[in-house]
């Protein structure tokens, strides 16, 4: 039996380990949904803290994700967390979970990516199926990553094998789970593709197989710029139509009404989360290899960009029209996590605000249950501990900005005792009061 077959076999009788590298929002509910079907899954993560809440504690640490389904996957011998990348040698299967994010030029920030390529590199062995799901230009699995790995001497589709299946996560969403969303994968050769379709299938319902790692790279980024583009020509239309005093939520409303050839987007305080905000520039960057532009997907990511200033603008609108200057003024900003109900700040237009309100003079305190203090970011240091809604700390300030509307948010009582409101969310809708401004 040769290397191919044995390998074959053994993933089809579930006789396979699986390297899951990256333990955040993608990369840890992955790797519970291997090991809680019975894989023996390793979990692989410089963080030392989310190691020892796996491992120690048996806690999660992302709200989403259920403390419950880390004890049964911990008891039960399938899953374990560790900082010891050469224990990559022991898996079958490595999926890279890393980040992807943008420098301060908005070019792709490799730098995660290649540091896992090496890793990788140094462990590597015959029959290891490797899958890249950071979301990232077309060519960077067959490029970038292919060459690193071939320069052990191994090949890829005869020693190993190499796929490319984009992270389709959606934090919280009630209606889709890790394995119920539709999972898209490309192989660098058919046996590649082959043996992912099995990987895969051992924990997701529905695989959509491409013809090669490069379309499925361009399908994740075709998903996130389709819904840049759309939520930038609704933040557009938002400031147009408050220019002409049109309600852009009830045209929205409207609009829904109309049963095909339309879908509703919806504008808020900017663009958040991983995916949306950083994604199209990964696209527009390769583009410039072969000289051709993207001036549309530029233009929504700089419409998206401005949102933040315009919300301080209609702030510091507000406060005008009360007698009152932004300098110096008391600002409490409702909602850390960039939607609702969940505690991922990553590119939270709410942080961006805090920057934009602080430098222009106010005191910005913020409430978010789910993040009781903000942690150290990539851009932001803020040394900032949520504080507590009540009626009297309402009152202390000059405007209760609604930046993400939590589920816990009473609007009645921040209404009743707010000077101030302006609202980026339409949460206060069905409030008529002149204290209400929307953003």
């Amino acid at each position: 039996m040769n290397n191919k077959t044995s390998f074959k076999k053994n993933l089809l009788n579930n006789n396979f380990k699986v390297g899951i590298i990256g333990l955040g929002y993608v990369g840890l509910p992955l790797a519970l949904e291997f090991s809680l079907k019975g894989i023996k899954t390793i979990g692989f993560d410089l963080d030392e803290s989310k190691v020892k809440k796996i491992n120690n504690e048996k806690k999660s640490y992302i709200k989403h994700i259920s403390t419950d389904d880390i004890v049964k996957a911990t008891k039960n011998g399938t899953f374990e967390a560790t900082t010891d990348f050469t224990r990559m040698k022991e898996v079958d299967a490595i999926i890279i979970c890393v980040p992807t994010p943008l420098n301060e030029n908005r070019e792709p920030e490799m730098a995660f990516i290649v540091n896992t390529a090496h890793e990788i590199a140094k462990n590597l062995r015959k029959g290891q199926l490797i899958s890249l799901e950071s979301t990232t230009y077309p060519g960077t699995t067959d490029e970038l990553i292919l060459n690193i790995l071939e320069g052990t001497g191994l090949k890829a589709g005869s020693d190993f094998y190499l796929c490319f299946s984009p992270e389709r996560e959606d934090p919280n969403n009630p209606n889709f789970s890790t394995s119920s969303i539709p999972k898209v994968i490309g192989g660098y050769t058919k046996d590649c593709l082959e043996f992912g379709m099995i990987i895969y299938g051992k924990v997701i319902d529905k695989l959509v197989p491409v013809s090669s790692t490069r379309v499925a790279e361009a399908t994740k980024l075709l998903e996130n710029i389709y819904r840049s583009i759309n939520i930038a020509l609704v933040n557009e239309l938002k400031v147009v139509f408050d220019k002409m005093k049109v309600d852009i939520w009830e045209v929205i409303d409207a609009a829904s009404t109309k049963p095909f050839g339309y879908t509703p987007f919806y504008p808020g305080p900017g663009l958040g989360g991983h995916c949306i905000p950083i994604d199209p520039f990964y696209l527009t960057w390769k583009a410039r290899e072969f000289e051709i532009p993207t001036k549309f997907i530029e233009l929504a990511g700089e419409i998206n960009t401005q949102m933040p200033y315009y919300v301080v603008e209609k702030v510091m609108c507000a406060l005008n029209e009360n007698k009152k200057c932004l300098n110096g003024s008391k600002i409490l900003i409702l909602g850390l996590g960039y939607k609702k109900d969940i505690d991922d700040l990553r590119e939270s237009p709410s942080l961006k605000l805090i920057e934009l309100l602080s430098e222009r003079g106010a005191k910005v305190d913020y409430n978010d249950n789910y993040v009781t203090e903000i942690p150290e970011l990539r851009k932001y240091k803020y040394n900032m501990k949520s504080v507590k809604i009540t009626p009297a700390s309402l009152r202390k300030y000059d405007v209760v900005l609604l930046s993400t509307d939590h589920s816990y948010y009473d609007h009645k009582i921040i209404l009743e005792n707010s000077s101030l409101i302006v609202d980026t969310r339409n949460a206060f809708k069905k409030f008529k009061n002149k204290k209400i401004y929307k953003a």
